[in-house]
């Protein structure tokens, strides 16, 4: 093909340009643990699910431990079962006693490990799904921060424990978490705690179903071919005639 015509030239821009944005949308996928609650309704109970990526490009990881807060305790902790993995809640003292529904509670669930047997380790450019049923839910508007520890079977571990900061840029290990809702302002379209099949085992990550803006780009990069084969098809026919 003779790419001095101008229509020609167009087609390889419009390729070109496609390309980009498909590498864009992928160089954009999020790799940070995160946690997504089911609910935010202060004074209720939800499911959070942890997404969990494996960042590293020589080991699996192997562990996972989310620890939970001791100012606004959680009176009740269950774990979802997974094939391939167990699960392990710790309790312990807390700093000062809490007031709970009326109670006066002094321990509570402080943390949940979850161990994998060696098939379930989650691999190179895969991710995996935790998940807990928790309650109940503080006053609205509190933020609940849920530090996650990854642990890799080279014995590295990554601590997921910065505090972002409005205004600043996003740090590189942010810590999971979200904030409470009034019940009026919970979402109404959230979906129901009570779910305990097992969890599937590892599941590929590329791309992470949760990342909007790498789909986006995935989406335009691929509407972009599209066009560019198009054109490329009219630029032949018409050097054909």
């Amino acid at each position: 093909m003779n790419i001095s015509t101008p229509r020609a030239l167009k087609t390889v821009t419009v390729l070109a340009t496609a390309a980009g944005l498909m590498a864009l949308g992928v160089g954009a996928a999020s790799a940070h643990v995160r946690v997504d609650p089911a609910s935010t309704t202060a004074g209720g109970f939800s499911q959070l699910t942890f997404k969990v990526p494996n960042e590293s490009e020589t080991a699996k990881t192997t562990k996972l431990t989310v620890t939970l807060p001791t100012g606004t305790p959680f009176t009740s902790v269950s774990v979802k079962p997974m094939d391939g993995w167990t699960a392990e809640i710790t309790e312990a003292n807390l700093p000062a006693p809490v007031t709970v529904d009326g109670a006066t509670i002094t321990k509570a669930a402080a943390s949940v490990t979850w161990t994998a047997d060696a098939a379930h380790q989650i691999g190179q450019h895969e991710y995996q799904t935790f998940s807990i049923s928790v309650g109940r839910l503080p006053a609205a508007d509190t933020t609940v921060s849920l530090p996650a520890a990854q642990t890799y079977s080279d014995g590295t571990v990554v601590n997921w424990n910065e505090a972002e900061t409005q205004g600043q840029a996003q740090p590189k290990y942010p810590v999971p978490s979200f904030v409470t809702t009034a019940a009026a302002d919970a979402n109404p379209k959230a979906a129901p705690v009570a779910d305990t099949t097992a969890a599937s085992s590892t599941t590929p990550l590329t791309p992470a179903p949760d990342n909007t803006f790498g789909v986006l780009g995935l989406a335009a990069g691929a509407l972009g071919l599209a066009a560019g084969g198009t054109a490329l098809v009219r630029t032949r026919t018409l050097r054909k005639n």
